[in-house]
C-alpha cells in the first residue's frame, strides 16, 4: 500500500464512512417519523440502505417531509 492509497482510502472507510453512516441513520429515523404511507417509507429506507450516498441525497431532495 502506498502513501497515496493510505491518504485517499478505499471505499467509505474512516471519518467519511462514519459521517455517511450517521447521516443515513438520521435519514432513516426521519423517514420512519414522517407522515408518508408505509409503502413509501419502506421504499425510501431500502433506497437509503442500498445506495448510502446517492440515496441520502435523493431523500434530502425528494423524500417525504
Amino acid at each position: 500500500m502506498t502513501w497515496r492509497t493510505q491518504m485517499i482510502g478505499d471505499g467509505y472507510g474512516g471519518i467519511l464512512g462514519i459521517i455517511i453512516l450517521i447521516l443515513d441513520i438520521y435519514a432513516i429515523i426521519r423517514i420512519v417519523q414522517s407522515g408518508a404511507e408505509p409503502l413509501w417509507k419502506a421504499i425510501w429506507i431500502v433506497i437509503v440502505l442500498f445506495l448510502p450516498v446517492i440515496g441520502l441525497i435523493l431523500w434530502f431532495l425528494l423524500g417525504p417531509k
